[in-house]
């Protein structure tokens, strides 16, 4: 039987076949399966939910390792079921890498565990989620983490991380500063109890809301607004739609120093950043240096193409190649660069290609 295509596991349905295979299912054989192929100086490609991938067209000459692992618990229940006790103010919730993240924020809805409830909808797996410190809506993951298990592939040992030692950043952590080394094993979540979610910090969100930003909604109509508005940019994974057909934001908004920012037109959305700099738009700086949603799907066959529904998201169209679409984050990179002298970097990470 061939080994599956990586355009069969990720979300951008892009990406040749892999050298060889293998579904981990507990955490035991992903430690064994990884450190195995490490000792045989073979190349491992950890696939999660594939929804932060651009893989070339040839593949991967190496060994693809699938986390399918499952399960949640928490401090007071291994089933993972709420503590019923009224004086809990708060759980701790354990879950496995290979779990599904918008499962796990219906999951948290439904359990009255407040925290992750704005980040609903992100496609991928748990375990992902401290590797890009994944956030939106005025939320990020690195808000709730508690902890990080891992199989530290350098020192060859399991090692749990606090919070505080994943140096996590605006779309950024230590796992990601040092590519290859860690595999995430499990994810431990500080998470309050109550039927409200944190303060909305995103106007978009409070004006969905009919609330003041600062002021708080119910968890599930955080829920159901943030899905909302994310169907609405075709950020919620859809087979029938091609604008879904993509790694969600493909450019992350560049944090500027005060000079580079004050630079750029009045107009240009700008936001202090904790500790110095002015992050501004990817989205706004695309879009006025001549990228509007749809680019590129008036071209003859075209294969690639911004989202009609959202400017940062690069969309497969159906029959792409992952050289069609770089093509398309070049000539967008290159054009936001070349108006406004900020140079955008990619989100996803690229697997045996480059931008």
């Amino acid at each position: 039987m061939p080994e599956p295509r990586l355009a069969d596991r990720t979300t951008l349905r892009l990406g040749g076949p892999a050298r060889r295979w293998v579904t981990a299912t507990t955490t035991d054989a992903l430690v064994e399966t990884v450190a195995d192929a490490d000792e045989r100086d073979e190349p491992v490609l950890v696939l999660g939910g594939g929804s932060n991938l651009v893989v070339a067209d040839d593949g991967f000459d190496g060994l693809v390792v699938e986390v399918a692992t499952t399960g949640v618990r928490t401090d007071t229940d291994p089933t993972g079921a709420p503590s019923t006790d009224p004086a809990c103010g708060g759980e701790l919730v354990t879950v496995a890498a290979g779990e599904d993240w918008d499962a796990l924020c219906a999951r948290a809805v439904a359990s009255g565990w407040v925290g992750i409830e704005a980040l609903s909808g992100i496609p991928g797996s748990v375990g992902a989620t401290p590797v890009q410190n994944v956030g939106a809506y005025g939320q990020e993951v690195a808000q709730t983490i508690w902890s990080v298990a891992t199989w530290d592939r350098l020192e060859r040992r399991r090692r749990t991380l606090a919070a505080a030692d994943c140096g996590f950043g605006y779309r950024d952590s230590r796992f990601k500063r040092e590519p290859g080394r860690w595999v995430v094993l499990e994810v431990t979540f500080q998470l309050r109890r109550g039927d409200v979610g944190t303060p909305v910090r995103y106007a978009e969100l409070a004006r969905t809301l009919g609330v003041d930003e600062g002021a708080r909604a119910p968890l599930a109509a955080v829920r159901d607004a943030v899905l909302g508005l994310r169907r609405g940019k075709g950020m919620v994974l859809d087979d029938t739609d091609p604008d879904t057909w993509s790694a969600g934001s493909f450019f992350t908004n560049p944090v500027l120093a005060d000079d580079a920012a004050a630079r750029l037109p009045e107009d240009a959305p700008r936001w202090p950043v904790e500790g110095g700099g002015v992050k501004t738009s990817a989205a706004w700086l695309i879009q006025h240096a001549g990228f509007d949603r749809g680019h590129g799907l008036d071209r003859p066959d075209a294969h690639v193409g911004l989202s009609t529904k959202h400017t940062l998201a690069l969309t497969n169209r159906g029959g792409a190649t992952a050289d069609e679409l770089l093509a398309l984050a070049r000539e967008v990179r290159d054009g936001v660069e070349a108006a406004y002298g900020v140079r955008l970097v990619n989100e996803p990470v690229l697997v045996g290609c480059t931008l």
